[in-house]
C-alpha cells in the first residue's frame, strides 16, 4: 500500500490504485470468503427449542452432514467478544466517511482535487491514528481481562478440589458481582421497566451461566458415570457432597423435582446448571461466613480428579512446540517472545524486498490484460497479504468449540479493523504529504456497506450455515457493484 504511492507523482497517482484495491480487497476478502469459510468449518448442530448451538454435543455435527445438508440448522455462536469486534469494525470505517466527504464534491485534475482533500486527509489521519491506538488499547485490555478471569477460574477449581470451600463459598461472591454488573449496566440503559433483580429468576443470566459453565462442566461429565449426559439425583447428590455442600434431603428433593421436568428422575447439563445456581442463590449464614474462610482440612475426592484431567474433555489445551517442552514457564515465554520477534522481523524484512516488485507486477498484469489495476490487486492481492489470517482462522474454527469460533471470527474482524485505522493512515498520509488524490467513491461504498453489513450481522447470537454461504457470495457481488457504480459515473 505504501510502495503504490511512492515514485513520481503522476506515476503514483496511477498505480495509487493498486494498493486501494488491496485495501480493499483485503477487506472484503476476509470479511467474506474467509468470515464464511470459518462459520462453514466451525458449524455445529443447532438443537434445543431455542436452536442453540450444540457445543456440549457429542458428535457435535451430525455425520453425514453434507456441504448443503441442514444450511438452517446448522452454525455457530456469536460471542460478546465477537459482538466487540464487530463494533470496533464499523465505528473504525470513520475516517472513510472524512477523505469521502470532499471527493463527492471534487472534480478535475489530480492538482485540483488533492487541494480539496488536503485538509480533509489529515483529518482522517489524525483519526485513523486515535483509533489504531485505541484498538490496541483495547485488545490488551481485554487480554488482560481473560488473563486475569483464567487465574481466577483456576483458583476457583483448585479451592473446590481441595475442598478449601464449597460450591456455595466459591461461587455465591462471584455470581453477586456479575449480577450487580448486569444491574449497573441495566440500569445506566434506562431499564427500570424491566426485572433487574438477580434474585427474580431462577435461571441464571447468559453471564452468570458461562461462569458456571466454565467452573462446573468437567463435573457435570465427571459424575455422569454411565455417559448418557444426565445425573441421576443419586449423582447429583454425590457430586454435592464432593463439592462440600451439606443440604437438607428435603431441598435436594425440592431443586431436582423443580428441574426435572419430565419426571423421569435425571437432569440434563443445562438443568444442572441452573439447579446449581439455585442451590447458590439458597443463601445461608454458614454459606455467607465459608465464602470468607477456608478450611484447614481437604481430603481426596471425585472432584479432584476431575479438576486435574480425568474426567473434562472439552478444553482446548494450547499446543507447546516440543523444543520447548522441557523449559520452565518463564524460559517458555521468554524463548516464544524471542521467535515471534524474530518471525516479525524476517516477514517485514521480506515485505520491504517484495512490495514494490509486487506493486510493479499487479500493473503490469493489468496493462497486459486490458482491465483496470484496481480490479487485479482486489483479486491477487488478498491471496499474498492475508494468508496468514485465512489460514489461521480456519484451523480455529474447525475445533468446534465456543472458544475457537470467537478467535476465529475476531481475527477477521480484528483485521478489517488495522485496515481502517493504521492501512488507511498510509493514504491519508500520502495524500496529504504527498498530493496525491482519492478519486476512488465506488471502491469506499463498496468498503463500507460490507463492513456494516458483516458488522450488524456479527451482532446476533448465532450466525447459521445458510448465512455463511450468503456472506461468501459478497465477495464477487462487491466487484459487480464497484463496477456498476463506476459505469454510472463514480470515480
Amino acid at each position: 500500500m505504501l510502495f503504490s504511492g511512492l515514485g513520481d507523482v503522476d506515476e503514483a497517482q496511477k498505480t495509487l490504485s493498486v494498493g486501494v484495491g488491496a485495501l480493499a480487497g483485503s477487506t472484503i476478502m476476509l470479511l467474506t470468503v474467509s468470515l464464511g469459510l470459518s462459520v462453514y468449518n466451525g458449524r455445529v448442530d443447532f438443537s434445543g427449542p431455542e436452536l442453540e448451538p450444540n457445543y456440549k454435543g457429542k458428535p457435535k455435527l451430525r455425520e453425514g452432514t453434507g456441504p448443503c445438508d441442514s444450511t438452517n440448522s446448522t452454525g455457530v455462536a456469536l460471542t460478546p467478544e465477537i459482538h466487540h469486534g464487530a463494533k470496533m469494525m464499523m465505528m473504525t470505517t470513520l475516517p472513510y466517511f472524512l477523505i469521502q466527504v470532499p471527493a463527492f464534491f471534487l472534480s478535475g485534475d489530480r492538482q485540483t482535487v488533492s487541494d480539496g482533500e488536503h485538509y480533509w486527509a489529515l483529518t482522517g489521519f489524525i483519526a485513523c491514528m486515535i483509533f489504531f491506538v485505541t484498538y490496541l488499547y483495547t485488545q490488551v485490555k481485554m487480554s488482560n481481562d481473560t488473563a486475569h478471569k483464567l487465574r481466577r477460574m483456576a483458583l476457583i477449581k483448585e479451592s473446590l478440589s481441595k475442598g478449601a470451600l464449597s460450591l456455595r463459598g466459591a461461587l455465591t461472591d462471584q455470581v453477586k458481582k456479575i449480577e450487580r454488573e448486569e444491574f449497573k449496566r441495566r440500569a445506566s440503559n434506562l431499564e427500570e421497566s424491566a426485572p433487574i433483580s438477580g434474585n427474580a429468576s431462577l435461571k441464571p443470566s447468559p453471564e452468570v451461566e458461562e461462569l458456571l459453565s466454565d467452573i462446573l462442566g468437567e463435573a457435570f461429565r465427571g459424575y455422569d458415570q454411565d455417559g448418557n449426559q444426565t445425573l441421576s439425583k443419586k449423582e447429583f447428590s454425590l457430586f454435592l457432597t464432593d463439592f462440600h455442600e451439606s443440604i437438607s434431603t428435603e431441598l435436594l428433593d425440592s431443586v431436582f423435582s423443580q428441574f426435572d421436568l419430565d419426571g423421569d428422575q435425571t437432569i440434563n447439563y443445562g438443568e444442572f446448571i441452573n439447579a446449581c445456581y439455585t442451590i447458590i442463590k439458597e443463601e445461608t449464614a454458614e454459606s455467607v461466613n465459608e465464602s470468607r474462610r477456608i478450611r484447614q482440612a481437604a481430603h481426596h475426592t471425585m472432584s479432584e480428579n476431575i479438576f486435574h484431567g480425568e474426567g473434562g474433555d472439552e478444553e482446548e489445551e494450547e499446543e507447546v512446540p516440543e523444543d520447548l517442552t522441557a523449559l520452565s514457564p518463564e524460559e517458555q515465554q521468554r524463548a516464544i517472545k524471542r521467535r515471534a520477534f524474530s518471525m516479525l522481523f524476517i516477514g517485514t524484512t521480506l515485505v520491504l524486498l517484495f512490495s514494490d516488485p509486487m506493486v510493479d507486477v499487479l500493473s503490469e498484469v493489468a496493462d497486459r490484460i486490458g482491465i483496470p489495476a484496481f480490479y487485479v490487486s482486489f483479486i491477487l492481492a488478498p491471496l499474498a497479504s492475508n494468508a496468514s489470517e485465512v489460514i489461521a482462522s480456519q484451523y480455529y474454527a474447525a475445533k468446534k468449540t465456543r472458544k475457537t469460533i470467537t478467535v476465529a471470527l475476531t481475527a477477521l474482524e480484528g483485521a478489517a479493523s488495522m485496515n481502517n485505522t493504521f492501512c488507511l493512515s498510509i493514504f491519508m498520509a500520502l495524500i496529504y504529504f504527498r498530493g496525491l488524490a482519492w478519486q476512488y467513491s465506488a471502491e469506499t461504498i463498496a468498503i463500507i456497506l460490507v463492513q456494516f453489513g458483516i458488522g450488524l450481522w456479527a451482532l446476533r447470537d448465532k450466525m447459521s450455515t445458510m448465512t455463511a454461504f450468503i456472506v461468501m457470495a459478497l465477495f464477487p457481488l462487491s466487484v459487480f457493484f464497484v463496477a456498476l457504480l463506476e459505469y454510472l459515473g463514480l470515480d
